[in-house]
């Protein structure tokens, strides 16, 4: 299973960086949306 998962993160890893930075960007605006009634 551990070689399998290896396999699979090497054939993925340039997909993998644009995923992290659409889990990071969509965290990112899920904070903002949470603190935009304080401002308003």
């Amino acid at each position: 299973m551990i070689a399998q998962i290896k396999t699979t993160i090497q054939n993925a890893h340039s997909t993998l960086l644009q995923d992290a930075i659409g889990a990071a960007s969509l965290m990112v605006m899920l904070v903002a949306a949470l603190h935009l009634p304080g401002l308003l």
